[in-house]
């Protein structure tokens, strides 16, 4: 919005010139979004802590110390999206439908993830929402953000899949792509949910994986830094960097709060708009199996639910002494804080595997 009020004015005022560029705005969003945080997060716990009451948000298929940990309040994943939201609107380009479409994803995610949390808390128990129900609801956000992503994306890209490593090779999807899209949004949404089990274990990678993909929106929507890295240009995906940015300082200011001991949990509320968020500027972006790579960690955590799923129905025995995998390693004895920063590690080097993707083509 700043960009729209202020730059038109760049001839009479020369200060808002700085407000053309993306590096400017990003830093923006960032810093605004840390801020918001930092100013609401304190009144948004104490209000959770009140409407929580004696409400259980502890599951039953969690290793036995987490019971202590049964009364710190959940969905401040709403903090989070008011962060973004604020700053996304304040430091984009609000005429730019990539922006738009991003956050319908991630907000339409988080609400889905709200009601989930205000189930847990007004049923008092600890299964909110159906997962058959969140599954439809995220499958129908899925199918319009796929639709409007092939609408806006201009030909060969709209319903093409890029590959990495390859400079011009594109799969044509067709109709496919929305199906395609669908699985890589709730995945994605879903392997996020699964990886916030532990204080700060989610978070910080999320926050990994956006600050990546800012970096990949500005690049990509670059068409001298594209041409020069033979990716695939995109017009106007640079202004994703903003929204990214926006993560970022989001992230920050949740982890203040989340930090162990966690004063506040994430919740579905944050968990699915983070993870749908992510899935979306990848879908945008063209690098849908970049984003398996930089997410690697949400990954691992998710297949070794699948594998201990079907080991279990097939064999009757359990690969891991509990999933996901972070729960096998605090059954193996592994401190909480351990397991934290070892992930957070693995999900640096990921990311930087993710990224140098971008160079060998």
């Amino acid at each position: 919005m700043l960009f729209n009020l202020l730059f038109p004015l760049a001839d009479d005022v020369q200060i808002f010139n700085l407000f053309r560029y993306l590096t400017f705005r990003t830093g923006g969003a960032i810093m605004t979004a840390l801020l918001i945080s930092f100013v609401l997060g304190p009144t948004i716990i104490n209000w959770l802590k009140s409407r929580q009451g004696g409400a259980s948000n502890i599951r039953e298929d969690v290793p036995e110390n987490h019971l202590k940990k049964a009364g710190t309040p959940t969905m401040g994943g709403f903090l989070i999206l008011i962060a973004i939201t604020v700053s996304t609107v304040l430091w984009a380009d609000i005429h730019n439908q990539f922006v738009w479409l991003v956050m319908f994803v991630t907000v339409g995610f988080g609400a889905i993830g709200f009601a989930d949390d205000y189930l847990k808390l007004t049923k008092r128990n600890s299964k909110g929402l159906k997962g058959r129900y969140k599954l439809v609801f995220q499958v129908l956000i899925g199918v319009i953000a796929a639709y409007w992503i092939m609408s806006t994306t201009e030909a060969p890209l709209s319903g093409a899949l890029a590959l990495p490593f390859f400079k011009d090779l594109l799969i044509q999807l067709g109709w496919f792509f929305i199906p395609f899209a669908v699985f890589v949004l709730v995945g994605t949404s879903n392997a996020v949910n699964l990886t916030d089990g532990l204080d700060g274990l989610a978070i910080v990678p999320v926050m990994i994986a956006a600050a990546c993909f800012g970096f990949i929106a500005y690049l990509t929507g670059n068409l001298v830094f594209s041409g020069y890295l033979q990716l695939h240009y995109i017009p106007g995906v640079g202004e994703l960097a903003v929204f990214c940015g926006a993560m970022v300082g989001a992230s920050l200011g949740f982890l203040w709060f989340n930090a162990p001991p966690a004063m506040v949990f994430m919740g579905d509320t944050g968990s699915l708009a983070m993870g749908g968020a992510l899935g979306a500027i990848s879908i945008v972006t063209k690098h849908e199996l970049v984003l398996a790579i930089i997410g690697g960690l949400f990954v691992l955590e998710t297949v070794s639910v699948i594998v201990q799923v079907v080991s279990f129905k097939l064999t009757g025995k359990r690969v891991f002494a509990m999933a996901p995998l972070h729960h096998h390693f605090e059954k193996k004895g592994w401190a909480e804080s351990t397991i934290v920063i070892r992930f957070w590690i693995i999900a640096v080097v990921l990311a930087l595997f993710g990224l140098a993707t971008l160079k060998l083509r």
